[in-house]
């Protein structure tokens, strides 16, 4: 991505985009080398690199020293931990982040369309791949539960609780409280939070995504259907609240329990389906993660990188 081309938008032309417009959506920024990936997660380390992590295998990698050059590398775990195997072969969705004076990555265990799913969690040191220690199952849900235990992202808040949002389909977006000192689910507080759904029409709705900016919680999350190349439906949208737990509410006052959401970003010219977003802030400011169908090379996913201006009090990437 070019930092300075981006930085160099003005302001005006910001605000005037319209979510909701093809033209309002920007191209994603430039990468090359190693950028075939799906749900990318991506964290800067103290001494300047990026490392990415996304759905696949052993949870695939990626590394970069100026975001815009990507490498990729071994998986994050050289051994897949046998457990998983009571859920699905490969791992899925990561987030990673850096908590509780370590590298913390949260991802799913699950087959593509069940809710028999695992969320589980691994710590390291550094980062690298081959260095992941797992630290076992953090939630689950069963052929009979109403939600669904995958796309997991843990969130700090200011006041030191940590929190994990998760889910799709069914009944939607959940929350957690979790205990730092295990990063696990906190046995104090056991409640299942909902945090948005779509009761009526299609009950696709996942991936979320939580970050606090200028006093409110806003919760991303992917809507319709990824994982289809090029038919893919995949968009990202966007509700805030003055709680984690919410209620989340969109632009229009509409709640996200109730199909609310602005729109992020959606498909647009050969970007197809974006989706599967994570936020980083980085040294020029806030980034949305995510993957895209390319429409010019046979619905390949792509990695995608923006920055999100924040100005009018809601995202718009550019």
């Amino acid at each position: 991505m070019k930092r300075t081309a981006l930085l160099a938008v003005p302001a005006a032309l910001l605000l005037a985009l319209v979510p909701g417009t093809a033209s309002a959506y920007p191209n994603p920024g430039t990468v090359t080398g190693s950028t075939v990936v799906h749900d990318p997660t991506m964290i800067r380390t103290s001494g300047g690199r990026y490392l990415l992590y996304a759905t696949g295998g052993g949870l695939g990698h990626r590394t970069s020293t100026d975001r815009i050059s990507f490498t990729a590398g071994a998986d994050a775990f050289t051994a897949k931990p046998s457990w998983w195997s009571s859920y699905a072969t490969e791992a899925w969705a990561p987030d990673i982040s850096y908590a509780g004076g370590k590298y913390l990555m949260y991802y799913a265990v699950s087959k593509f369309g069940e809710n028999t799913s695992a969320i589980g969690l691994a710590g390291s040191t550094t980062g690298l791949p081959g260095s992941w220690t797992d630290y076992g199952v953090v939630y689950t849900s069963t052929s009979s539960s109403d939600y669904n235990a995958i796309d997991p992202n843990l969130f700090v808040d200011d006041d030191g609780k940590w929190w994990l949002s998760f889910g799709s389909w069914w009944t939607g977006i959940k929350m957690i409280r979790i205990d730092p000192a295990t990063g696990k689910q906190y046995a104090g507080d056991t409640r299942r939070y909902s945090l948005a759904a779509r009761p009526t029409g299609s009950k696709a709705v996942e991936a979320p995504y939580i970050v606090k900016r200028n006093g409110y919680y806003y919760l991303f999350a992917s809507y319709d259907v990824c994982c289809q190349g090029t038919s893919s439906t995949y968009k990202v949208k966007v509700g805030r609240a003055t709680s984690v737990t919410g209620p989340y509410y969109d632009k229009n006052g509409v709640a996200m329990t109730n199909n609310g959401g602005t729109p992020v970003l959606e498909s647009h010219g050969n970007v197809i389906g974006p989706g599967g977003q994570s936020i980083m802030h980085d040294t020029d400011g806030d980034l949305i993660v995510y993957h895209y169908y390319d429409g010019n090379a046979g619905g390949t996913p792509k990695l995608g990188i923006n920055l999100l201006n924040w100005s009018s009090g809601w995202p718009v990437a550019y």
